[in-house]
């Protein structure tokens, strides 16, 4: 469901990525691990559409994102990925419940309806109780299980994970490596994560090492 071929990406002098190339069936969980510098992230943004590479291509669903203009792969990313990050980059105004919502919103959809999908989606990640409670009144696991709620509220294809892990203590960890599973038993999910956890590295349906810039 995503292909991937000949991304290259340089920074001034700096060669980040040297032609990677990389598939990613439907309902995979797909790591990527690799040394700090290796181009592990900046392949992420790339394939998420938020950093665009100097050359190369990316297909999702048979559509060459490389042929969208700017307010298309916008609103193509907005439909179909999703995004968690170690910083769980909440909107402290918000509750949790329009927190989930804001993907939703910025796609057209119905506030009631965006609202009921919010609302669900946090019960079945066991926050049916914190709805109105704003990030500051969150545990990091909760701060980070709203963002996963959040990355679903448009039945994405595919949700790309940077460290979702990251920034949580090792029980909190396990269990959101857990969720990602669950997600992936229920909805046919399909992750790609960059990763410095060997324990969710291990438990993913295959495991993509990146070194200088490449796939080995």
């Amino acid at each position: 469901m995503l292909t991937a071929a000949a991304i290259h990406k340089t920074y001034g002098q700096l060669e980040v990525l040297k032609g990677v190339g990389l598939t990613i069936k439907q309902g995979e969980i797909v790591s990527i691990v690799g040394p700090s510098g290796s181009g592990k992230s900046t392949l992420l943004h790339i394939l998420g559409t938020l950093d665009k590479a100097d050359s190369g291509s990316i297909t999702i669903d048979n559509r060459n994102l490389g042929q969208l203009n700017a307010r298309a792969l916008a609103a193509f990313r907005n439909r179909n990925i999703g995004f968690v990050f170690q910083f769980h980059h909440l909107l402290p105004e918000f509750t949790a419940l329009e927190n989930v919502s804001v993907p939703g919103w910025i796609a057209g959809r119905g506030k009631r309806e965006v609202a009921e999908k919010a609302a669900g989606l946090l019960a079945l990640l066991g926050l049916s109780g914190r709805v109105e409670n704003k990030p500051q009144q969150l545990s990091g696991g909760e701060q980070q299980r709203v963002a996963v709620a959040r990355a679903l509220i448009n039945q994405p294809r595919i949700i790309f994970a940077d460290e979702p892990s990251g920034n949580l203590d090792s029980a909190n960890a396990r269990e959101l490596h857990h969720l990602f599973f669950d997600l992936r038993k229920q909805f046919n999910q399909t992750f790609l994560i960059v990763t410095h956890n060997e324990e969710l590295a291990q438990m993913s349906d295959r495991i993509l090492h990146m070194k200088d810039g490449k796939i080995v």
